[in-house]
């Protein structure tokens, strides 16, 4: 009889792991990334202060009693912008801290799974491990179905057709960044809403583009709520939000 086990292996002692759990419903979580979870001598996470941390989240089904787990709390996180000392400096730290855990870790014989919302490589605090780790010892990196995947999908929203470019925006650039790019692209995702939503809503505005955009909060999670972005009144948004702006293509 297959099982997850003998598709996906097993976790190798000694082995750091980014896994990738996918946007939010676990049902879209890969076999490989299941099965590590599941094998993994520790299960580590990042967690802002308080919550459980949306990657534990995600896979808490999985995760039996008594699994040996590594909390990593950030210090700080959108409270302050990103470009401003008081945010960078205690999260350098806290980088450099998270680092020495994990890599006591694999140096003890351990294997340890860094879980990671949507893709380890695709704005992930895994990364920041990464490369501070890469040449110490060996690491695997677990792909995931990215959350802007994750939101075109349950938006019943193509994002690319054709020859359409798609580009994705972070909404904490500076607000004459996004209009000049959403200007010269076909499709687009704007990441990390939070506390930009209304600078982000005037530059799609002002790149004439409103009438396209979806507003997509917690993509494939249980409060998952998707509207025109034109008829969203909120002032901010959650953490786990993004805006779609589908391409148009070449009709067919």
């Amino acid at each position: 009889m297959t099982t997850i086990e003998s598709l996906a292996g097993r976790a190798a002692a000694g082995t750091l792991y980014g896994i990738g759990v996918g946007p939010g419903d676990l049902r879209y979580i890969t076999l490989r990334a299941a099965a590590l979870v599941q094998s993994v001598d520790v299960v580590a996470f990042f967690a802002k202060r308080g919550l459980q941390g949306n990657a534990r989240g995600i896979v808490a089904p999985l995760i039996a009693a008594g699994r040996h787990e590594l909390r990593l709390e950030y210090p700080v996180t959108d409270e302050v912008p990103t470009h401003d000392a008081a945010y960078r400096e205690p999260i350098a730290r806290f980088y450099e801290e998270s680092g020495d855990l994990l890599a006591a870790q694999p140096r003890q014989g351990k294997s340890v799974g860094l879980l990671a919302e949507g893709d380890p490589f695709f704005y992930g605090s895994f990364m920041h491990m990464w490369r501070r780790l890469d040449t110490l010892f060996p690491i695997e990196v677990v792909p995931g179905v990215t959350g802007m995947s994750g939101a075109w999908t349950r938006a019943n929203a193509p994002i690319t057709w054709g020859d359409d470019v798609l580009t994705v925006l972070p909404g904490t650039l500076d607000e004459a960044q996004p209009t000049r790019r959403l200007g010269d692209t076909d499709a687009a995702v704007i990441m990390k809403v939070g506390k930009n939503l209304e600078k982000i809503r005037r530059a799609v505005t002002a790149a004439g583009l409103l009438e396209r955009a979806i507003y997509v909060v917690r993509g494939t999670m249980a409060e998952q709520r998707i509207m025109p972005l034109a008829d969203c009144n909120d002032a901010t948004a959650p953490y786990f939000s993004m805006v779609l702006i589908p391409g148009q293509g070449r009709r067919l």
